[in-house]
């Protein structure tokens, strides 16, 4: 047996004993990563929140795809037992439905952004087994605006996921593809979302054991509880001053490389950080994968991004920095800790 069966096979007889509590890791991507205490009662709670959110019946067929190492896999099981769903179990990979014949017909799954981009754009044949599904969900990383736009050939409702270990997986749901596509999060039912001091999202439901959960994500509250994503307090630039938040560098440039130079580099993964500056004390920098752009096509970056007022003068990034090739966490993910690689410019 693969270490993924093994585990999925002790996950199987722990549930099957009725054990109530159960440890497991959190992905490491903002931090070291800690062991989380979940209780059966909270995990099944979230499996019967996700079924009614998304009208999953027994007997519907799911497929896990994911590492049951982590929530979101470990999820889709407890999900099977207490929905009555018929089980569909393959070991982690970035094309999972790449074996399946053409006429399976799957209900529902959950899967990281780059299993879904490499599974449309390797294994284009296998779109009506997506078409056919009652829901995809997806999370686990940033979906990016080029797969986004993907995402839209295919019928079946897409979810991007909003949660983390702590909340039992995820706690709110947005839209992808669709008429319904939105940037809003909708939380699932008996969740209460609030704001603390720092307009940071608070999460109460069954889920965190009725007590706030507190998170370093910035959000817009909408009075129904909806809420926007804006970014983590702790990728807050302070340049000179000005607090300049990394993700929304991000989106202004990922935006802009969709259409520079006929989208040449839309593929290129790159995230903004600080660097220490001696008069501004952070600058906003450019941390890209692969071979360095030259000058001239950094300039155009730049000066695109102001004309088209995709970002004011302060919020620009001075520099381009680059490594051959990004850290992931264990859960594919890109590690944000920048500071590991700084060492060596």
């Amino acid at each position: 047996m693969t270490p993924h069966e093994i585990k999925t096979f002790q996950f199987y007889q722990q549930w099957l004993s009725e054990q109530d509590e159960f440890i497991l890791h959190t992905s490491g991507s903002t931090g070291k990563p800690k062991p989380i205490r979940l209780h059966r009662a909270q995990m099944q709670a979230s499996a019967r929140m996700t079924g009614q959110a998304l009208g999953l019946q027994a007997g519907d067929r799911a497929l896990v795809c994911l590492s049951t190492d982590y929530i979101a896999g470990l999820m889709m099981l407890v999900r099977a037992f207490e929905l009555s769903l018929d089980l569909l179990v393959l070991p982690p990979s970035s094309t999972p439905l790449a074996n399946l014949p053409d006429g399976v017909t799957l209900e529902f799954t959950a899967l990281v952004p780059m299993q879904l981009q490499k599974t449309l754009t390797n294994t284009p044949d296998k779109l009506p087994i997506l078409n056919r599904m009652k829901a995809i969900l997806i999370g686990g990383a940033p979906v990016s605006l080029m797969l986004a736009q993907q995402l839209q050939a295919i019928q079946s409702p897409i979810y991007h996921t909003y949660g983390m270990t702590e909340t039992v997986s995820h706690i709110a749901l947005r839209r992808l593809n669709g008429p319904q596509a939105s940037d809003l999060f909708i939380p699932l039912p008996g969740v209460t979302t609030s704001l603390d001091a720092r307009g940071c999202l608070t999460i109460t439901s069954v889920l965190t054991n009725h007590q706030p959960l507190v998170t370093n994500d910035l959000v817009e509250l909408h009075a129904d509880g909806a809420f926007r994503w804006l970014g983590r307090s702790d990728y807050v630039i302070n340049s000179g001053g000005v607090k300049v938040q990394a993700e929304t560098v991000e989106r202004a440039i990922a935006t802009l490389l969709l259409t520079y130079r006929h989208g040449q580099l839309a593929h290129r993964r790159f995230f903004v950080a600080p660097l220490p500056h001696a008069e501004l004390g952070q600058m906003v920098v450019v941390i890209m994968e692969g071979a360095p752009l030259s000058e001239t096509v950094e300039a155009d970056l730049r000066y695109a991004l102001l004309e088209q007022n995709m970002l004011p003068k302060y919020e620009l990034p001075r520099r381009f920095v680059y490594l051959p090739q990004f850290e992931e966490t264990s859960t594919g993910k890109i590690d944000r800790r920048w500071h590991r690689a700084v060492r060596e410019w």
